[in-house]
C-alpha cells in the first residue's frame, strides 16, 4: 500500500474498534458507529482491596453539562454489607426505578473479565464466564455513543467486538478470551499445538493488528507428517483473501479486505463435519471443505506475517 494511498471503504458492520490497555480511570471513550444488536463490550482488569464502588456507563454523549443521558448504568458495590450490582437507565436528568442483584459475581483484590452483550431488547452480562445478569433497555441503544469508566477499578484492557455468528460452536456466551498483553507466546511468527486435532463444534480465535507497512499474513494448519492442508493467506499488493491448498491452489474468499496498516482484526474458524467457516470481524463469509479425517489430522497452528498478536485460542 503506497503512502497517501485511501482505504477501500468497508460496511461498518465489518470494522472493528481496536482495544485499549491499561487506560487510566475515570474513562471515557468514543463507540465507533455506537452500539447496536450484535456487539460485545469486553471489560479486563481487577478489583482493589480498598474498593467501594466501580461504574461502567453507557452514555448517549460526553458532555459535562448538561450530564447526558445513560442507557445502561453497570454499578458494583463492595462497601455494604452485602455487596450488590445496581443497573439502572438515567433519562433527562432523573433515575429511572433501578434494578438490583445480590450475590456479586465480582471480589475484591480478584482479577475479571466481564462481557457486555446486547441484543435486541436487553443487555446480558457475564462475569468470569458465568451469566450474571441481563437488563431490558429503557433508552434506544442506537442513541449509545460513549462508554464512561469510573470508581474503584484496575482496567487493563477493554475490546469492542461483534458476537460470533457461529451459534454451533459457542453457548449463551460467544469467547471473549482475555486479551494477552505482551505475552511470549504470541511473537509472530506464533506456532500453536494441536494434539487432538480440530473436531465439530472448535472454534480457532486470533485476534489483532496490522503493523504499519505491512507485507504479509498467514494462517496455516499443519498435519502430522508437516504437509499443510490449508493457509489462510492475505495479500496486502492486490488486497485479497484466499485460502491454499497443500498443492499451491488459491480459492479467493469474496469479503471485504479488512488487513489494512494499524487496523484490529478478528479471525474465527469454526470447525464442522468435514469443513471450516470462517467469520471476518463477527461476519460469516465462507468455508472450506477439507474432509473430518483431514480435520483430525491437524496437529499444528502458524500465524505469521506482518501483525501483532492480541489472543490466539481454540
Amino acid at each position: 500500500m503506497s503512502p497517501g494511498e485511501k482505504l477501500d471503504p468497508l460496511p461498518d458492520t465489518f470494522i472493528l474498534q481496536p482495544p485499549v490497555f491499561h487506560p487510566v480511570v475515570p474513562y471515557v471513550t468514543t463507540i465507533f458507529g455506537g452500539l447496536r444488536a450484535g456487539k460485545m463490550v469486553v471489560l479486563q482488569g481487577a478489583v482493589p482491596l480498598n474498593a467501594r464502588r466501580f461504574q461502567v456507563d453507557f452514555q448517549c454523549g460526553c458532555s459535562l453539562h448538561p450530564r447526558p443521558d445513560i442507557a445502561i448504568h453497570f454499578n458494583p458495590r463492595f462497601h455494604t454489607t452485602k455487596p450488590h450490582v445496581i443497573c439502572n437507565t438515567l433519562r433527562g436528568g432523573h433515575w429511572q426505578a433501578e434494578a438490583r442483584w445480590p450475590h456479586l459475581a465480582l471480589q475484591k483484590g480478584a482479577s475479571f473479565l466481564i462481557l457486555f452483550l446486547f441484543g435486541n431488547e436487553e443487555m446480558k452480562v457475564s462475569v468470569n464466564g458465568q451469566h450474571f445478569l441481563h437488563y431490558r433497555y429503557q433508552l434506544p441503544l442506537s442513541r449509545v455513543d460513549t462508554l464512561g469508566i469510573y470508581g474503584d477499578i484496575l482496567v487493563t484492557a477493554v475490546g469492542f467486538l461483534n458476537i460470533s455468528p457461529f451459534v454451533e460452536g459457542g453457548s449463551e456466551y460467544p469467547v471473549g478470551h482475555p486479551f494477552l498483553l505482551k505475552s511470549p507466546s504470541l511473537e509472530v511468527p506464533c506456532s500453536r499445538a494441536l494434539p487432538q486435532g480440530l473436531w465439530p463444534g472448535q472454534v480457532i480465535i486470533v485476534r489483532g493488528l496490522v503493523l504499519p507497512e505491512p507485507k504479509d499474513f498467514t494462517l496455516s494448519l499443519l498435519d502430522e507428517a508437516a504437509h499443510v492442508p490449508v493457509t489462510l493467506r492475505a495479500s496486502f499488493t492486490d488486497r485479497t483473501l484466499a485460502w491454499v491448498s497443500r498443492w499451491g491452489r488459491k480459492k479467493l474468499i469474496l469479503a471485504p479486505f479488512l488487513f489494512y496498516p494499524q487496523r484490529f482484526f478478528e479471525v474465527l474458524l469454526l470447525c464442522q463435519e468435514g469443513e471450516l467457516k470462517l467469520a471476518l470481524s463477527g461476519q460469516g463469509v465462507g468455508a472450506t471443505s477439507l474432509g473430518q479425517q483431514a480435520l483430525e489430522r491437524l496437529r499444528e497452528l502458524r500465524i505469521s506475517g506482518s501483525v501483532q498478536l492480541y489472543c490466539v485460542h481454540y
